[in-house]
């Protein structure tokens, strides 16, 4: 008889802490060994988390919801499962919880949806499902407080490279915690530190309470009041990210569209004939695999796209690494091809389906959703003819495709003559950071990737 604890896993070096999401199995529950039991949501990934040991599920200290520090324990697993399962019976009626320092009754959810973004109103809806708050030291620091001078260890080392004090922000994470984003709205507004607050707008004062004004640099929520009937669903940790990301971007860098026509008449054909090829060594040959080949070839001749700002210089990346937007149902994610310019077509096709899938399944590390260069959005498999999407910060540009369809085209035959053929066209568009990219660079990009697009090589599929 033993139990084995079950730490909260650390999803990658600068990563310091996780919020457990969901619990996949119930307490008293039978697990097999490397069987996922609770999923997790850093400032990186989502991924499912699998069972050290067989054996069966005896306690659950930390509840869906809450964040917690790396190699907390949180949950344990009984390896005799008559006793785990009698421990667990008993548990049932009184859920086991992490232990903790006896406190004061307070409003618990204050600190936590203080420092959400956005916060969601209270007083006009049903309550949400308690989290458990953290529990304080009792010294000069709260766990709060401990939490938002800690950070992590890039947005530290950032701090310090711009001699800025990050307990004088307010952050958009757990606690008040000062993120990467954060940091570099903060400093792209400009703003310079000033004093945190003291206390945090008390959420029992109902949706229409006065609010702090946000400091420099954060980006900030609206506050709408919810109407009868209406349903507020509190969002999800990857889509605060997703929004501030965005919101970040558009005021960081100067937006500039430019689109391009591509007839994929010649690829339909390349890839009629190498379909089963492909499918016969696993392999599922997409449009997206064409496009991504000729777009890591040309960023190599094109360098000013495959690059970054830093402070007022250019930072030109040495890697190609090409980040392919997946839209899943709880959210975005931009799992990364890395040094995709040095994979043949049948590598970037076989990458392209399994970081798909992964990031469906929630399987993939933190490691291959970081370090992207440029990044591709396919809208196109929705049907949208073309879109105008945001840059992917700290990247300088990004490519949205468009569906592909057969449509009437102007086709001059070897005489000289006109005629009316069908061809199978689609649109190409790109968000260029005009700090950087000159719309000379993004065409002159442009232009190339057409034309390998249109002319690709029989040799190379």
């Amino acid at each position: 008889m033993a139990r084995i604890d079950v730490p909260m896993p650390q999803m990658g070096e600068s990563i310091t802490e996780g919020t457990l999401s969901k619990w996949l199995k119930k307490l008293g529950e039978p697990v097999k060994r490397d069987e996922p039991i609770f999923e997790i949501s850093t400032d990186k990934v989502d991924a499912e988390i699998p069972a050290p040991n067989a054996g069966v599920l005896a306690e659950i200290l930390v509840q869906e919801g809450q964040t917690v520090a790396v190699n907390t324990i949180v949950a344990r697993i009984e390896t005799d499962a008559s006793v785990g399962a009698g421990a667990a019976g008993a548990g049932t009626s009184t859920p086991a919880v992490a232990p903790a320092p006896a406190a004061p009754a307070k409003a618990p959810e204050a600190p936590k949806l203080a420092s959400a973004a956005p916060p969601a109103p209270v007083a006009p809806v049903a309550p949400v499902a308690p989290v458990a708050p953290v529990a304080s030291s009792g010294g000069v620091l709260s766990a709060e407080e401990r939490l938002r001078t800690k950070s992590t260890p890039l947005v530290r080392k950032m701090a310090a490279e711009h001699n800025v004090d990050i307990a004088q922000l307010s952050g958009s994470g757990i606690a008040g915690r000062v993120t990467k984003a954060d940091l570099e709205g903060f400093l792209a507004g400009g703003g310079t530190t000033r004093p945190a607050e003291t206390g945090r707008p008390a959420e029992t004062a109902g949706p229409m309470a006065p609010r702090a004004p946000a400091p420099a640099g954060a980006v900030a929520h609206n506050v709408t009041e919810p109407w009868e009937g209406d349903r507020v669903e509190p969002w999800s940790r990857i889509r605060k990210l997703t929004a501030d990301h965005m919101i970040m971007s558009r005021r960081i860098s100067a937006h500039v569209n430019t689109f391009f026509e591509i007839d994929y008449t010649r690829i339909v054909g390349l890839r009629a004939r190498k379909k089963k090829e492909y499918a016969d060594r696993g392999v599922n040959l997409t449009y997206t695999a064409f496009i991504v080949k000729a777009v890591a070839d040309n960023l190599r001749k094109h360098p000013v796209l495959n690059a970054a700002v830093t402070g007022d210089a250019t930072l030109f990346r040495r890697d190609i690494n090409i980040g392919m937007a997946v839209a899943l149902d709880w959210g975005l994610i931009v799992p990364v091809l890395k040094r995709a310019d040095e994979m043949s077509l049948m590598g970037l096709a076989r990458a392209i389906n399994d970081l798909g899938e992964r990031a469906r399944t929630k399987k993939l590390s933190p490691d291959e959703v970081q370090k992207g260069t440029f990044t591709i959005t396919n809208p196109g498999t929705f049907g949208s003819v073309i879109g105008t999407p945001i840059i992917n910060q700290p990247q300088v540009a990004i490519l949205c495709v468009g569906t592909i369809e057969k449509q009437p085209a102007v086709v001059t035959l070897p005489d000289g003559s006109d005629t009316i053929a069908i061809r199978t066209k689609g649109m190409l568009s790109l968000a260029f950071d005009h700090r950087v990219v000159d719309g000379s660079d993004a065409d002159r990009f442009m232009a190339d990737v057409k034309k390998s697009l249109q002319e690709f090589s029989e040799s190379a599929v």
